[in-house]
């Protein structure tokens, strides 16, 4: 009786963790898309979520430390701005130019453009050498790149300024998560825990961020009746306790990532991903009167099938590297 009640319960924990990942980050997207409409500053957005990551992560540091009673890892200066510096960087780079992008486009055109980043990630892995030359990795690229041929081919909603902003956030993510994952591997630095690893990062995306901030704008921010000129205090505590909540948006999604693939497997991680590219597909056709043409799901479907592709070989060669090693060690 006990292995059917356990396998129960693992199975309500998991749908649990699924769950509260897809409130966070589909959440966040539809908030980032409802706040550029009367808020045209996503520079100065990703800001303020970039102050409310670096402080809720710095409360968990702290109350992680009281609890275990171990203290938290910090970094050298040395090894903060040769080794984190250019994570951070890519990161903002990416946060930044994906929310900049919803000034423009559709919530379904930068869900499809940003599951590219696959593409980008998998090449960029190629070239770090944290993956091995696969012959199937062809049908991989070919299946995306068709996909996304398909979904913005002959698009009445589609934005070409936006559409090269996601684009490029996409390319710079296949960056992001590449030196993410050499930062979080060594061991040295002691940043496996994903909190430390957002402590460590954001004050370097903020200062990263900044310039571009300042040149795009600064002026128009600091003339607008948003913040600085208010008349009254009411819109102004509105605009912050708006950009506060996304902030709050931002951190959970980052922690309900670590509890998902903590508690279950990045493979959990990557097929939630998938299908919670679909629901937000759904939601923005129904929520926020996206049009799609039949070609456009086609195309989204076709690049599911190589995002599908691409979880089940790594999934595949994982278990096989798995298994040779476990030989290995037998003999």
């Amino acid at each position: 009786m006990a292995c059917p009640v356990q396998f129960i319960c693992r199975s309500i924990r998991t749908v649990g963790l699924v769950l509260l990942y897809y409130v966070f980050s589909i959440g966040i997207t539809f908030y980032n898309k409802w706040l550029m409409k009367g808020f045209h500053y996503p520079l100065f957005m990703t800001l303020v979520h970039l102050t409310a990551n670096f402080c809720l992560s710095a409360l968990t540091r702290r109350a992680m430390q009281c609890w275990t009673g171990k203290p938290r890892v910090i970094l050298s200066w040395k090894d903060y701005l040769h080794k984190v510096a250019p994570t951070a960087i890519a990161t903002a780079l990416d946060i930044g130019l994906s929310n900049w992008s919803f000034l423009f486009i559709t919530i379904s055109l930068y869900t499809m453009t940003k599951s590219t980043a696959v593409l980008f990630i998998l090449f960029f892995s190629l070239v770090f050498k944290l993956e091995e030359p696969n012959p199937f990795l062809i049908l991989v690229v070919l299946l995306i790149s068709c996909g996304l041929f398909m979904f913005t081919f002959e698009s009445t909603q589609f934005n070409l300024e936006g559409f090269i902003m996601v684009l490029l956030a996409s390319f710079i993510g296949g960056i992001r998560w590449t030196l993410t994952q050499v930062l979080m591997q060594k061991a040295e630095l002691g940043l496996q825990n994903p909190i430390d690893a957002i402590y460590h990062l954001q004050p370097l995306m903020f200062l990263g961020l900044f310039p571009l901030f300042l040149y795009n704008e600064g002026l128009s921010l600091s003339t607008s009746d948003k913040l600085f000129r208010v008349t009254e205090l009411s819109p102004l505590l509105y605009s912050l306790l708006t950009l506060s909540i996304g902030g709050s948006l931002a951190f959970g999604l980052g922690f309900s990532e670590f509890l998902l693939v903590s508690r279950t497997s990045s493979l959990t991680l990557s097929i939630s991903g998938i299908f919670k590219e679909v629901c937000t597909l759904l939601l923005a056709a129904s929520l926020m009167g996206d049009k799609m043409s039949a070609l456009n799901w086609l195309g989204f479907a076709v690049c599911v099938c190589g995002i599908s592709l691409h979880v089940g070989l790594k999934t595949y060669y994982s278990k096989s590297n798995q298994s040779n090693n476990h030989l290995e060690m037998t003999y």
